[in-house]
């Protein structure tokens, strides 16, 4: 069994100080950082294993790789920031926001582990470096990395073949995708996201006629449009009878350049899409649209940050939460 002794050795700090945080003391006065590495040390050689683990929050922190324009281009993951934060708040949990992986690498000392949002152009040898530093750390909606660090996300693939399913039993023989492309691993060429991925593969399993793919560019709402108005140069009058769509964001862009093409829906071609942000009851017709939970992903993504800095030699937990369709003008389900 783990001592005080022994994590005192390790830390570098007196027993009693180590006694007193361990058993959450609250009258104990000490630095984050001097907290922060006796709770590692603790956690590093087992000490919870054989004990009750007293309410000792850790303090993380939120990697949140997006800038302003991109989260005006996208409102989901601005959403989801906000369910992040009010997640850990009610948690009770110190939490510091970064931008940039090396800024959070400079202060790792500060915190046990963190959760990050956004993963595009990933540096691989920055994220090395901040695993070394903090090995606890949860990708929420994406997973570049899982050889290093845990994720939550939404289960687009299931999102996806439900969305098929729904066009199939509607009748439709001819659908169409519209969708942006994934991240880019340090200088590898961009992956095909997911959800352009499931299509393909779902189609052809259930034997649509036609399933085309519209996939470029960000998922935004210029790109929507200039996605939208390839699609109808390309049909014309012969629309596909459906449209599943990777964003609400991209969904707007679609509608409009729809609207200035003279298509009109759901009289012309009907269209599913993903995300339920704010706006999708909002646009000209509302969007039929796939909810994503962000309250319950950011909890799952918390909980498992929790036992990951608990449970250091753990294998990495990746976890995926369904999603619903909230069925509304654009497609109706028959």
């Amino acid at each position: 069994m783990v001592t005080i002794k022994e994590i005192a050795q390790r830390s570098g700090y007196s027993p009693a100080t180590v006694s007193r945080l361990l058993n959450n003391d609250q009258t104990l006065s000490v630095t984050q950082t001097t907290r922060n590495k006796i709770l590692k040390v603790a956690n590093q050689l087992g000490y919870w294993q054989d004990r009750k683990k007293p309410a000792i929050a850790p303090s993380i922190a939120l990697l949140f790789r997006m800038n302003n324009q991109e989260q005006l281009q996208d409102s989901y993951f601005s959403s989801l920031k906000d369910a992040l934060l009010e997640t850990i708040e009610d948690a009770g949990m110190r939490v510091e926001v970064f931008q940039y992986a090396e800024e959070l690498i400079d202060n790792a000392e500060d915190f046990q582990g963190f959760l990050c949002v956004g993963d595009d152009q990933v540096e691989l040898s920055i994220f090395k470096r901040l695993h070394r530093l903090l090995p606890a750390g949860v990708f929420v909606d994406t997973d570049p990395l899982p050889h290093l660090f845990d994720s939550v996300q939404p289960n687009l693939t299931m999102t996806v073949r439900d969305a098929l399913e729904q066009f199939a039993d509607a009748g439709y023989q001819r659908i169409a995708f519209i969708g942006g492309v994934g991240p880019r691993i340090g200088k590898h060429p961009r992956r095909r996201d997911s959800r352009e991925a499931a299509f393909k593969i779902v189609a052809e399993e259930m034997g649509f006629r036609q399933a085309d793919v519209f996939s470029d560019g960000a998922f935004s709402v210029l790109n929507g449009s200039q996605l939208g108005e390839k699609a109808a140069k390309k049909y014309g009058d012969q629309l596909p009878e459906g449209f599943l769509i990777a964003s609400d964001t991209m969904s707007v862009g679609v509608l409009q350049a729809f609207n200035d093409a003279g298509v009109i829906v759901p009289r012309d071609t009907s269209i599913i899409s993903i995300n339920n942000s704010d706006i999708s009851e909002y646009v000209s017709p509302p969007l039929s649209t796939y909810n994503i939970n962000q309250q319950v992903i950011s909890r799952m993504a918390l909980n498992i940050l929790k036992d990951a800095i608990a449970n250091p030699k753990r294998p990495h937990v990746h976890a995926m939460v369904d999603t619903n369709l909230i069925v509304r003008e654009s497609f109706k389900l028959k």
